[in-house]
């Protein structure tokens, strides 16, 4: 099943969305999620039912937000060490978590899901982008980035 068609699916019967963007935005690559959650920011989209949320590299301080807003649904949107192409995005199960890196944070995002789904019914999915380098810099290269915008168009097509 292709990218759309899992976030499509994923997506189905969603009241309330959060797109949750983790990383870094002065490590180059790391800051893929800050960069698409400012994108779609910047895209005026009036949805009560839809919230963007730049978690930086502490995503457990969004915890009480995220369960006050009460969302159906939560795509956490990062940058992620796949061993792929740079750019190259997926859905990555939960399950997988503890098997790819996500070094740059605090806390383990498997424990950060593991307490937001202790007792919610908040359905989750993680979208990793593999960077191509996770040095100083302030913007995404140039793969990468190609790859958070074909993410929002995407999201855009499902949800809009």
């Amino acid at each position: 099943m292709g990218f759309e068609s899992q976030l499509s699916d994923f997506l189905t019967d969603c009241e309330k969305l959060i797109v949750l963007g983790v990383g870094n935005e002065l490590k180059s690559d790391d800051g893929v999620g800050p960069f698409i959650i400012r994108k779609l920011k910047g895209e005026n989209i009036e949805n009560e039912n839809l919230l963007f949320i730049d978690a930086g590299t502490v995503p457990e301080n969004f915890t009480g937000k995220i369960r006050k807003e009460n969302p159906t649904h939560l795509i956490i949107v990062d940058a992620c060490l796949m061993n792929s192409n740079p750019g190259h995005m997926q859905v990555v199960d939960k399950k997988e978590f503890a098997n790819i890196g996500l070094s740059t944070h605090s806390m383990s995002l498997s424990f950060f899901v593991k307490y937001l789904e202790k007792d919610t019914e908040i359905r989750i999915i993680f979208v990793g982008i593999e960077p191509e380098t996770m040095d100083w810099g302030a913007n995404p290269t140039k793969e990468v980035e190609e790859s958070a915008n074909d993410f929002i168009e995407k999201l855009k097509g499902i949800i809009l």
